[in-house]
């Protein structure tokens, strides 16, 4: 079990995002001077062997401040949208890669790796696959083409996959989505072995929400691992999205569960990490917002084979919780104004900078 952060060290924290205006205005002038003098978030990680990412989409793109300390800050990006169902086969057996692409250019320009996010999940499907009723044959061929087309497309490109994402329900049973309702669980093993026959360097990994702590669900995932290693499916690790909600409460089983996973000779990852707050946000919720990030970091950190963690982008400015969950936001390190609230400085604590 791990413990409990000093709150000591959270006054220090949001001492410092007050002092350099990272709050509600924004980064002063002399913010900026520092911030440039100083080891980025993946330079701390990476003194650790782990990489500090973040998420983006295309659109955010033409925003050139953000577009600036997106490939400052950061050695790892995942691809929002731009590599899921709907964007990269629109139309049975068309294909178009152009926004994964431009996402992938733009990390290698500036020497960051992709994560490739993702290949089968129940959501944001095209119409001509969700609108109409498969054989199970039929759906088998249509998924193999789809997973290894991309996967072909980014080889040697993306260090990893998100193959599978959101398998399961939260009580543990699988998820009925039409692969799971035609095809049986089955379509798990073959989309790894799918996956890896198309690229066979890339590391491949099951990916959901909600499986941070010891439960129902990371427990049917811990089951699922050991059942898929022990058949010999190419399964290299779990993705531990962590969208964090103050009101529910922190997983503080977190760091166990990262190590059981770990025993089965698994990587694990911190994959689209976000800590929400009923709104409006007080210094209070941003402290124990601050609090979170800093234990979350240090799980990973403690874990050996915890390999990274990414943002799920890093600005409240083009944060997806608003949308989904009215009334609630402030989730990221950074604020709309592209100030480094306490949350940043908490992280950077725990990466062991100053």
């Amino acid at each position: 079990m791990r413990k409990t952060a000093p709150r000591l060290r959270l006054a220090g924290a949001l001492a410092a995002a007050l002092m350099l205006g990272g709050i509600a205005t924004g980064p002063t002038a002399q913010a900026d001077e520092r911030h440039g003098k100083e080891p980025t978030l993946a330079d701390l990680a990476q003194r650790h062997g782990r990489y500090f990412g973040s998420a983006t989409d295309n659109p955010e793109l033409v925003d050139e401040p953000y577009k600036a300390l997106l490939g400052s800050e950061f050695d790892q990006i995942t691809p929002g949208n731009g590599m899921k169902w709907y964007a990269t086969e629109p139309q049975q057996g068309v294909f178009d890669f152009s926004q994964g692409d431009e996402i992938v250019n733009l990390a290698r320009a500036n020497r960051q790796k992709v994560r490739g996010h993702t290949l089968v999940w129940h959501s944001q499907l095209p119409e001509w696959l969700t609108g109409r009723e498969w054989t199970a044959p039929e759906l088998r061929a249509v998924l193999k083409k789809h997973i290894q087309a991309e996967v072909r497309h980014y080889r040697g490109k993306v260090f990893a996959w998100d193959v599978v994402n959101e398998a399961f329900n939260e009580d543990g049973t699988y998820r009925e989505s039409v692969f799971y309702k035609t095809l049986g669980p089955g379509y798990i093993a073959d989309a790894l072995r799918w996956a890896h026959q198309a690229d066979p360097r890339v590391k491949l990994y099951l990916n959901d929400y909600n499986i941070e702590a010891v439960g129902p669900k990371s427990d049917a995932y811990y089951k699922l691992a050991k059942e898929l290693k022990a058949k010999g499916v190419p399964l290299h690790g779990i993705g531990l999205q962590a969208h964090l909600a103050l009101q529910y409460g922190y997983p503080s089983t977190l760091e166990d569960n990262l190590r059981r996973f770990s025993r089965l000779g698994l990587d694990t990852a911190l994959t689209e990490v976000d800590v929400r707050m009923q709104l409006p946000a007080t210094d209070e919720k941003l402290a124990q917002q601050a609090e979170w990030y800093r234990d979350l970091t240090e799980a990973c950190l403690a874990v050996r084979r915890c390999v990274g963690i990414t943002l799920w982008d890093y600005t409240d400015k083009y944060s997806w919780i608003p949308a989904f969950f009215p009334g609630e936001g402030a989730a990221l390190p950074w604020d709309e104004q592209l100030g480094r609230k306490p949350a940043y400085f908490a992280i950077r604590e725990a990466l062991g900078g100053r």
